[in-house]
């Protein structure tokens, strides 16, 4: 059971939007196009991302899975083949939408060969089959771990206890040529141990250390109405941050721990990005971006947590607006500007930009076609900026393979000063779900999303000239507040000022239309509140945009039927 603390919100700073210029050349989608801006008097390296939708026929629809590579050849396991989850306990996670089966991708020769796992020992077969494990690649070894989905054993849904070792080039080479269920069995290898029972964090791997950070453990039936509301269960937020050891001998699997670091005030978090930097000093170790959820409210983290071989340090100097959800994202490093940039392709986020470059604020957390940079300088400090729009409501779940030959380090991080000046292929965006509206959530049915089948190819030129961003400093500038949220037609709404002056609120509906003015007014610094009344409207979603010289932020509010 996961028990909310209630404290009171932090106040942020939001700073000018410029909208994102799109272009469409040779019916290849510019999706994302950047210019590492100068900070100070730090000058950075510019670069253009683009992101280009590539035919890849039988692609498998999958989300939340894993993945490995050889050879030029991708393999994927685990996940689930449909949509986002259903709220009611007896439609959620449920087994016919396990990935069964085991894929190789040929990238190159856009073929697809899949085999089923059934038949494989149980423990295998289940904990393979499951969601949100944590995985991470080791020379020819894929290890994955946890994983959340219904096993037969238990009769219930777990979290699996299993570490599980696959011999990644042998078990290609197996699938390619027909083999199938029981006769793949020698290519995996497992134990069991309650350390692994995680589902929703991460694995990373630093000079033959693994890194588990974050994640939870979830026994029973999704049920968002609690445990004391129909089906139980019990979730446990780990709340840790592990270093340790697999040692494996191509037979027998055994691992020690090393550190473990527990903080319930800050690791308190799940379905999140970690990626891997390399920090300003040069040392090499991990970012856990965002995530959800908080202590007191169902709403992400906003500051970020770096981990290195010596420990862990919280930044509550930088709040992470964007892409707070578990999305596919790219590590970018520029030693010669000495910045590291992590790039996040769509997901799901509490704020977004909407096309006249307003910043919407919807506690929902609601699916985003978002493309999104954080860049670390120098001197440690950090900014963030939308950099562009995936071509839908993409990227939850998905995952950023890259190309072979590619990764410019130890762990994970491509080297833009070992690029070319050309265009040049740094990896993909496969899978993942397809939303068909931003707020699914509460009527979702199974039929508003799906594992998606699309792959986009990922290309990074440098020295290219990049286009103006909607760059964010880490903050918001008025914090809108607005209750009771869903409301019968009394509303009270509060916001900051940092700075006197004239402030304009207006009611906009669902698409971001302006439906009425609610107030023009000359406001000193410091916390205004307004109470509206919206009974005269239709029931349904609006949003109050409050605008100043400088700044747009909107809030959105749902008005229920009366």
């Amino acid at each position: 059971m996961c028990i909310r603390l209630h404290k009171k919100p932090r106040l942020y700073t939001f700073f000018a939007v410029i909208p994102i210029n799109y272009l469409m050349i040779r019916q290849t989608l510019i999706i994302a196009q950047m210019l590492l801006a100068i900070a100070g008097a730090q000058a950075q390296t510019p670069f253009t991302v683009t992101v280009e939708e590539i035919e890849f026929a039988d692609a498998p629809a999958v989300q939340s899975f894993v993945h490995a590579q050889h050879d030029g050849k991708w393999l994927l396991l685990g996940g689930r083949t449909d949509g986002l989850h259903q709220r009611q306990p007896f439609a959620s996670f449920l087994v016919e939408g396990n990935n069964t089966m085991v894929y190789v991708m040929d990238i190159e020769a856009g073929t697809v060969a899949s085999a089923n796992l059934d038949g494989l020992p149980p423990s295998v077969y289940e904990a393979l089959q499951s969601t949100n494990q944590e995985f991470e690649q080791r020379g020819n070894t894929l290890y994955t771990m946890g994983g959340y989905g219904y096993s037969a054993e238990a009769l219930d849904h777990v979290t699996f206890p299993y570490l599980t070792a696959i011999d990644v080039p042998a078990l290609i080479a197996a699938v390619e040529v027909g083999e199938t269920g029981a006769a793949l069995a020698p290519h995996f290898r497992q134990i069991e141990d309650e350390f692994f029972a995680i589902t929703g964090g991460y694995l990373g791997l630093l000079d033959d250390v693994f890194y588990q950070a974050g994640g939870q453990y979830f026994e029973g039936r999704y049920n968002p109405m609690g445990p004391d509301h129909g089906p139980g269960f019990t979730q446990q937020y780990t709340e840790t941050i592990s270093r340790f050891t697999i040692e494996d001998n191509g037979e027998n699997l055994s691992f020690t721990v090393l550190d473990t670091w527990n903080d319930a005030d800050n690791l308190h978090r799940r379905d999140y990005n970690m990626a891997p930097q390399v920090f300003p000093d040069g040392t090499q170790g991990f970012t856990m971006f965002s995530g959800v959820f908080q202590h007191t409210q169902d709403i992400p983290w906003h500051n970020t947590v770096d981990l290195t071989a010596d420990g862990y340090t919280v930044n509550n100097d930088f709040d992470q607006l964007l892409n707070q959800y578990h999305s596919a994202h790219m590590p970018v490093y520029d030693g010669e500007g000495n910045a590291m940039t992590t790039i996040f392709f769509g997901g799901m986020s509490r704020y977004y930009f909407n096309e006249d470059g307003d910043l919407f604020d919807d506690v929902n957390v609601p699916f985003v076609s978002t493309i999104s940079k954080v860049t670390r300088y120098a001197d440690g400090s950090m900014s963030e900026a939308a950099i562009g729009e995936m071509p839908g409501l993409l990227g939850s779940g998905a995952e950023f393979i890259p190309a072979e030959g590619i990764i410019g380090s130890a762990h994970g991080v491509i080297n833009l000063d070992d690029l070319p000046n050309e265009p040049v292929t740094v990896g993909y965006i496969l899978g993942g779900i397809e939303s068909s509206a931003d707020n699914i959530f509460f009527v979702n049915d199974g039929s508003q999303s799906a594992a998606s089948t699309r792959v986009f190819r990922v290309t990074i030129e440098r020295n290219a000239v990049g286009v103006e961003e909607a760059v964010i400093n880490g903050t918001v500038y008025f914090d809108p507040q607005a209750y009771p949220n869903p409301t019968n037609g009394a509303l009270h709404l509060e916001f900051h000022l940092r700075s006197g002056g004239e402030v304009e609120g207006a009611l906009l509906d669902s698409s971001g239309r302006e439906v009425q003015p609610l107030f023009t007014a000359q406001k000193p610094s410091g916390w205004a509140a307004y109470d509206i009344d919206l009974s005269g409207f239709e029931p349904g979603v609006y949003h109050i945009r409050l605008t100043n010289h400088n700044h747009a932020e909107t809030i959105r509010v749902v008005l229920k039927d009366r």
